[in-house]
């Protein structure tokens, strides 16, 4: 069946229109639910003050984008357009994890038991930079992408695993279990740095390859009359404007862990003592 003008030129409401995926939507009910207990029942035994208002609020857009990314008609086009494919990825890993994590409680889980000993490891730096740069890398190269495509992968488990490494990554900046996270704000912008470094990269090539580095968008009809070249290109922009804002938080983080150890460390000592008129001359 060849491709209608219709099929290739959709309307915002076309892609937002419901396609239930029930691999993230169950997942996302569930979490929503679980938040919805927690915060009715700190609220019943007078721990508001740990649940706020405005938490509730950030947590909440983020579940709803959530919603609209991953239960959308947009999420069914991945080999039409890999420029919607990329902004939907952006949005389950530099949109949705920092509102999600920001909308946390205050949480104090012991990092020597049950929990709090798997959280310190999952949010011990090295780990979570590990696992992102794996999944970055890996699904970008021509190779792991093309058999991702291929294999229907893409539409599910790829987005799948940018949200839960981005949600290690930003945890890790934004440090929401401090009992678990001993980090202080400049190892927070160092990480921050490192970590945009990846996706940083991968942009930088789309954006300068001359050719279409994928196999299955070679000869592909592309969504709103792109070549696939410039579908690639466009891709590039997109993965580059949304690692901005992260990496602008790092730097703010690394500007303020400099101005803390200049007021501390680079300050002289102060004077103990006072000259008086009678010690000159």
């Amino acid at each position: 069946m060849s491709a209608t003008p219709a099929t290739l030129n959709p309307t915002l409401a076309d892609l937002l229109s419901p396609s239930p995926d029930l691999l993230f939507l169950i997942p996302t009910l569930l979490v929503a639910a679980a938040y919805a207990w927690g915060s009715l029942r700190a609220h019943r035994d007078g721990r508001g003050q740990d649940w706020p208002a405005w938490k509730a609020a950030l947590f909440t857009l983020g579940v709803l984008l959530l919603l609209i990314t991953t239960q959308s008609r947009a999420a069914t086009l991945t080999q039409s357009s890999m420029a919607l494919y990329m902004t939907r990825l952006m949005v389950l890993a530099e949109v949705v994890p920092p509102l999600l994590i920001l909308g946390l409680p205050r949480l104090r889980p012991d990092p020597r038991r049950g929990l709090g000993r798997v959280l310190n490891l999952l949010l011990d730096p090295w780990v979570a930079l590990a696992l992102w740069t794996a999944v970055i890398i890996y699904w970008n190269v021509p190779a792991g992408f093309n058999a991702s495509v291929v294999s229907n992968t893409a539409a599910t488990l790829l987005p799948g695993l940018y949200l839960l490494s981005s949600l290690l990554v930003w945890s890790v900046i934004l440090r929401p279990l401090p009992t678990v996270q001993p980090a202080d704000i400049g190892s927070r912008g160092w990480f921050g740095l490192l970590a945009a470094l990846p996706m940083m990269g991968v942009a930088s090539v789309w954006l300068y390859s001359p050719r279409v580095l994928y196999t299955p968008y070679v000869n592909a009809l592309c969504l709103w009359n792109y070549t696939p070249l410039q579908n690639q290109q466009l891709s590039g922009w997109i993965m580059m404007l949304a690692g901005l804002p992260a990496l602008a938080l790092a730097f703010i983080q690394l500007f303020a862990w400099l101005i803390k150890l200049s007021e501390t460390q680079g300050m002289p000592p102060a004077r103990s003592t006072v000259e008086t008129p009678d010690s000159e001359g």
